[in-house]
Protein backbone atom coordinates (compact mmCIF):
# COMPACT_ATOMS: atom_id res chain seq x y z
CA UNK A 1 0.00 0.00 0.00
CA UNK A 2 1.17 3.48 -0.77
CA UNK A 3 1.22 5.98 1.92
CA UNK A 4 1.18 9.43 0.12
CA UNK A 5 3.82 11.78 2.34
CA UNK A 6 2.61 14.87 3.89
CA UNK A 7 2.55 17.84 2.32
CA UNK A 8 2.68 21.15 3.91
CA UNK A 9 0.55 24.14 3.67
CA UNK A 10 3.69 25.82 2.34
CA UNK A 11 3.39 28.91 4.78
CA UNK A 12 6.07 27.26 7.34
CA UNK A 13 8.33 25.79 4.44
CA UNK A 14 8.68 26.56 0.87
CA UNK A 15 7.26 24.14 -1.31
CA UNK A 16 9.19 20.51 -1.50
CA UNK A 17 8.94 18.48 -4.89
CA UNK A 18 9.67 14.84 -5.49
CA UNK A 19 9.12 11.99 -7.90
CA UNK A 20 7.23 8.84 -7.87
CA UNK A 21 7.24 6.15 -10.16
CA UNK A 22 4.09 3.38 -10.62
CA UNK A 23 5.49 0.41 -12.89
CA UNK A 24 4.49 -3.25 -13.53
CA UNK A 25 3.52 -5.30 -17.05
CA UNK A 26 0.67 -4.77 -18.87
CA UNK A 27 -2.52 -5.48 -17.34
CA UNK A 28 -1.13 -4.21 -13.93
CA UNK A 29 -3.06 -1.55 -12.84
CA UNK A 30 -0.53 1.55 -13.62
CA UNK A 31 -2.83 3.72 -14.79
CA UNK A 32 -5.52 3.32 -12.58
CA UNK A 33 -3.13 4.20 -9.55
CA UNK A 34 -1.85 7.50 -11.76
CA UNK A 35 -5.41 8.12 -11.82
CA UNK A 36 -6.30 7.80 -8.06
CA UNK A 37 -3.18 9.77 -6.88
CA UNK A 38 -4.19 12.80 -9.12
CA UNK A 39 -7.83 12.69 -8.21
CA UNK A 40 -7.05 12.86 -4.61
CA UNK A 41 -4.75 15.38 -5.60
CA UNK A 42 -7.03 17.04 -6.74
CA UNK A 43 -9.65 16.95 -3.93
CA UNK A 44 -7.08 18.18 -1.90
CA UNK A 45 -7.10 21.48 -4.49
CA UNK A 46 -3.29 20.99 -5.81
CA UNK A 47 -3.05 22.52 -9.52
CA UNK A 48 -3.00 19.12 -11.89
CA UNK A 49 -1.82 18.79 -15.17
CA UNK A 50 -1.84 15.40 -16.59
CA UNK A 51 0.28 14.18 -19.75
CA UNK A 52 0.62 11.36 -21.81
CA UNK A 53 2.53 10.37 -25.44
CA UNK A 54 0.56 11.83 -28.43
CA UNK A 55 1.52 8.38 -29.87
CA UNK A 56 -0.89 6.47 -27.31
CA UNK A 57 -4.12 7.17 -28.60
CA UNK A 58 -6.20 3.11 -27.79
CA UNK A 59 -8.33 4.43 -26.16
CA UNK A 60 -8.96 8.35 -26.26
CA UNK A 61 -7.28 10.94 -28.01
CA UNK A 62 -6.68 13.30 -25.24
CA UNK A 63 -7.90 11.39 -21.99
CA UNK A 64 -5.73 9.10 -19.97
CA UNK A 65 -7.68 5.56 -19.46
CA UNK A 66 -7.23 2.30 -17.68
CA UNK A 67 -7.88 -0.79 -18.79
CA UNK A 68 -10.97 -0.68 -16.59
CA UNK A 69 -12.36 2.53 -18.38
CA UNK A 70 -11.18 4.74 -15.33
CA UNK A 71 -10.25 7.88 -17.48
CA UNK A 72 -9.09 11.49 -16.13
CA UNK A 73 -8.18 14.57 -19.03
CA UNK A 74 -4.85 14.92 -20.17
CA UNK A 75 -2.48 16.92 -22.92
CA UNK A 76 -0.74 14.61 -25.41
CA UNK A 77 2.59 15.45 -25.93
CA UNK A 78 5.17 14.85 -28.06
CA UNK A 79 8.23 15.83 -26.66
CA UNK A 80 8.99 15.80 -22.72
CA UNK A 81 10.70 19.53 -22.82
CA UNK A 82 7.03 20.06 -23.46
CA UNK A 83 5.96 19.63 -20.07
CA UNK A 84 8.42 22.36 -18.62
CA UNK A 85 6.34 25.41 -20.02
CA UNK A 86 2.57 23.75 -19.42
CA UNK A 87 3.06 22.69 -16.12
CA UNK A 88 5.02 25.85 -14.97
CA UNK A 89 1.84 26.68 -12.31
CA UNK A 90 1.56 22.91 -11.33
CA UNK A 91 1.55 21.35 -7.96
CA UNK A 92 1.68 17.92 -9.34
CA UNK A 93 2.36 16.74 -12.77
CA UNK A 94 1.19 12.91 -14.12
CA UNK A 95 2.36 11.34 -17.11
CA UNK A 96 1.43 8.22 -18.34
CA UNK A 97 2.91 5.60 -20.58
CA UNK A 98 6.41 6.83 -19.83
CA UNK A 99 8.16 4.08 -21.65
CA UNK A 100 6.98 5.56 -25.06
CA UNK A 101 9.12 9.12 -24.55
CA UNK A 102 12.92 10.06 -24.55
CA UNK A 103 15.99 9.80 -22.34
CA UNK A 104 15.48 13.20 -21.76
CA UNK A 105 11.98 12.78 -19.96
CA UNK A 106 14.46 11.79 -16.86
CA UNK A 107 15.96 15.32 -16.77
CA UNK A 108 12.35 17.11 -17.25
CA UNK A 109 11.07 14.88 -14.44
CA UNK A 110 14.07 16.17 -12.27
CA UNK A 111 13.93 19.56 -13.08
CA UNK A 112 10.17 19.47 -12.16
CA UNK A 113 10.57 17.99 -8.70
CA UNK A 114 13.67 20.47 -8.07
CA UNK A 115 11.62 23.01 -8.35
CA UNK A 116 8.65 21.64 -6.26
CA UNK A 117 6.54 19.51 -7.91
CA UNK A 118 5.60 16.41 -7.12
CA UNK A 119 5.51 14.15 -10.05
CA UNK A 120 3.97 10.95 -10.66
CA UNK A 121 4.74 8.90 -13.43
CA UNK A 122 3.58 5.58 -14.57
CA UNK A 123 4.72 3.19 -17.16
CA UNK A 124 6.14 -0.14 -18.05
CA UNK A 125 9.22 -1.07 -16.54
CA UNK A 126 9.92 -3.67 -19.29
CA UNK A 127 8.98 -4.63 -22.78
CA UNK A 128 7.88 -7.51 -24.44
CA UNK A 129 11.61 -9.32 -24.30
CA UNK A 130 11.60 -8.52 -20.65
CA UNK A 131 14.29 -6.16 -21.06
CA UNK A 132 14.03 -2.34 -19.41
CA UNK A 133 11.86 -0.27 -21.44
CA UNK A 134 13.18 3.08 -22.35
CA UNK A 135 13.68 6.12 -19.52
CA UNK A 136 11.86 4.07 -17.13
CA UNK A 137 15.03 2.27 -15.42
CA UNK A 138 16.94 5.83 -14.72
CA UNK A 139 13.28 7.53 -13.14
CA UNK A 140 13.65 4.28 -10.82
CA UNK A 141 16.61 5.04 -10.28
CA UNK A 142 15.94 8.99 -8.89
CA UNK A 143 12.48 8.90 -7.73
CA UNK A 144 12.09 8.60 -3.73
CA UNK A 145 9.09 6.63 -4.19
CA UNK A 146 8.69 3.52 -6.40
CA UNK A 147 5.24 0.88 -6.37
CA UNK A 148 5.39 -2.22 -8.70
CA UNK A 149 1.93 -3.18 -9.10
CA UNK A 150 1.32 -6.92 -10.55
CA UNK A 151 -0.94 -8.63 -12.80
CA UNK A 152 -2.35 -12.27 -12.67
CA UNK A 153 -0.75 -14.72 -15.18
CA UNK A 154 -3.45 -15.52 -18.12
CA UNK A 155 -1.59 -19.30 -17.89
CA UNK A 156 -1.30 -20.23 -14.31
CA UNK A 157 -2.73 -17.81 -12.15
CA UNK A 158 0.31 -16.68 -9.98
CA UNK A 159 1.75 -13.04 -9.82
CA UNK A 160 2.76 -11.74 -13.46
CA UNK A 161 5.22 -9.22 -14.18
CA UNK A 162 6.06 -9.48 -17.94
CA UNK A 163 4.08 -8.82 -20.58
CA UNK A 164 3.88 -11.16 -23.74
CA UNK A 165 3.68 -10.16 -27.11
CA UNK A 166 1.07 -12.23 -29.24
CA UNK A 167 1.20 -11.22 -31.99
CA UNK A 168 3.74 -11.11 -34.70
CA UNK A 169 6.10 -8.09 -34.72
CA UNK A 170 10.06 -7.55 -33.07
CA UNK A 171 8.90 -3.54 -32.74
CA UNK A 172 9.87 -2.57 -29.59
CA UNK A 173 6.51 -0.43 -29.66
CA UNK A 174 3.29 -2.20 -30.65
CA UNK A 175 -0.02 -0.40 -29.03
CA UNK A 176 -2.11 -3.27 -28.67
CA UNK A 177 -4.45 -4.73 -25.63
CA UNK A 178 -5.35 -8.45 -24.97
CA UNK A 179 -5.63 -9.49 -28.47
CA UNK A 180 -1.57 -8.81 -28.80
CA UNK A 181 -0.53 -8.92 -25.10
CA UNK A 182 -1.18 -10.85 -22.06
CA UNK A 183 0.06 -10.96 -18.29
CA UNK A 184 2.13 -13.60 -17.58
CA UNK A 185 4.47 -14.99 -14.31
CA UNK A 186 8.51 -15.19 -15.28
CA UNK A 187 8.08 -19.20 -16.01
CA UNK A 188 5.07 -18.54 -18.42
CA UNK A 189 6.96 -16.06 -20.21
CA UNK A 190 10.14 -17.61 -20.62
CA UNK A 191 7.83 -20.82 -21.57
CA UNK A 192 5.97 -18.91 -24.11
CA UNK A 193 9.13 -17.16 -25.70
CA UNK A 194 10.47 -20.83 -26.09
CA UNK A 195 7.45 -21.83 -28.25
CA UNK A 196 7.96 -18.48 -30.24
CA UNK A 197 11.31 -19.43 -30.84
CA UNK A 198 10.32 -22.89 -31.84
CA UNK A 199 7.64 -22.12 -34.36
CA UNK A 200 10.11 -20.13 -35.99
CA UNK A 201 12.61 -22.36 -36.49
CA UNK A 202 9.98 -24.71 -38.10
CA UNK A 203 8.82 -22.02 -40.29
CA UNK A 204 12.48 -21.30 -41.58
CA UNK A 205 12.76 -24.53 -41.88
CA UNK A 206 9.57 -25.26 -43.81
CA UNK A 207 10.35 -22.48 -46.27
CA UNK A 208 13.97 -24.20 -46.85
CA UNK A 209 12.15 -27.24 -48.05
Amino acid sequence: MFIEPRVGNGRELPRRGWIEVVVGSMFSGKTEELIRRLNRAKIARQRVEIFKPALDTRYHVEDVVSHNATSIRSTPITFPQEMLLLASNCDVVGIDEAQFFDASLVEVCNQLANHGVRVIVAGLDMDYLGQPFGPMPALLAVAEYVTKVHAVCVRCGDIATYSFRKAASAEQVLLGETDSYEARCRHCFLEGQQEKSAAETDAVATTKH
